[in-house]
């Protein structure tokens, strides 16, 4: 991973790290297949994290607090099961008005202010998943098609 991307992550507004993954998409003259998703894909993503990271609560998919936002942690979130997940636990966070589901200390999660879930609320929509009812699956074919998008911003950064 290039030092770059880890300070982007580490401090960059969302629309900086976007402008550099499509500029590196446009460098390396990726398919219009995968142009078409990548920025689409860290956007829902990244609309979440960066919100987490700027109020001090990021956590892992497993709960567990992270001190700062990584390529790493990007990438542990990019797993489409995992992004589900990320989407109902801010959405019962949002509804608790403290956040829930993680194992950061109850101070913290006290703290926790409400996160727009519009973004990766459209795009989970847009890639069936039902956003009504957390234990119901989505197509096999949507979770493989993000782990390839997910290779692809990796041979990015």
């Amino acid at each position: 991973m290039k030092q770059e991307s880890y300070e982007l992550f580490r401090s960059a507004e969302i629309q900086t790290i976007l402008k550099t993954l499509e500029n590196e998409l446009q460098s390396r003259n990726e398919s219009p297949f995968w142009r078409e998703r990548v920025v689409p894909f860290s956007w829902a993503i990244l609309s979440v994290l960066i919100p987490l990271r700027d109020a001090k609560m990021l956590f892992n998919p497993e709960g567990i607090a992270v001190d700062e936002l990584t390529p790493e942690l990007f990438f542990r979130w990019s797993d489409f099961l995992s992004l589900k997940t990320l989407a109902f636990t801010i959405q019962k966070s949002n509804e608790a008005g403290v956040l829930l589901r993680t194992k950061l200390d109850e101070t913290t999660c006290k703290n926790y202010k409400i996160i727009d879930l519009k973004i990766l609320g459209d795009y989970l929509s847009r890639n069936s998943v039902n956003l009504e009812n957390e234990s119901l699956d989505f197509p096999i074919s949507n979770y493989n098609l993000h782990q390839g998008v997910s290779n692809v911003i990796k041979s990015l950064l």
